[in-house]
């Protein structure tokens, strides 16, 4: 247990924005009744302006959250300014947090999962995104109000 006051602004990130951080990003709000500002954003532009990935969207809809109007968007040195926490789905995403971020932003980057990454399911069966979906929403109470 913390003395610290829970974070208001929290930022989720992954590498394209299109599975893990967004729905962590959903978890985070929905499960954060309103204390909580939750966005997400990646690394890579590949899919901006599209939508989350279908299996994502369905995964996130067998547990009770909508991704279906979630549309990915590109970190930057504004969004992490603008957080109070930024939490990294993996160490790759994290240690290109640094570079983007910089020094002054360090001591609010960290791994969703304190101590372990979650798998990315890009490339693999819808299975692969319902067992992500079960590890982001089983590591969320840590930023729970």
């Amino acid at each position: 247990m913390t003395d610290r006051p829970l974070p208001r602004r929290i930022l989720t990130v992954c590498l394209g924005n299109y599975c893990r951080s967004p729905f962590a990003a959903a978890v985070l709000s929905v499960r954060g009744g309103g204390a909580l500002e939750v966005r997400s954003a990646g690394l890579l532009d590949l899919w901006v302006g599209g939508t989350a990935h279908p299996s994502m969207i369905a995964a996130a809809a067998d547990r009770g959250y909508d991704l279906s109007g979630h549309t990915p968007a590109r970190v930057d040195r504004h969004l992490i300014d603008r957080a109070d926490l930024v939490l990294a789905m993996d160490r790759s995403v994290l240690e290109e947090l640094r570079a983007v971020g910089g020094a002054a932003n360090e001591r609010k980057l960290r791994l969703y999962l304190g101590d372990r990454d979650v798998p990315d399911p890009m490339g693999k069966p819808a299975s692969a995104f319902a067992e992500c979906a079960a590890i982001i929403e089983s590591g969320a109470d840590p930023y729970l109000p």
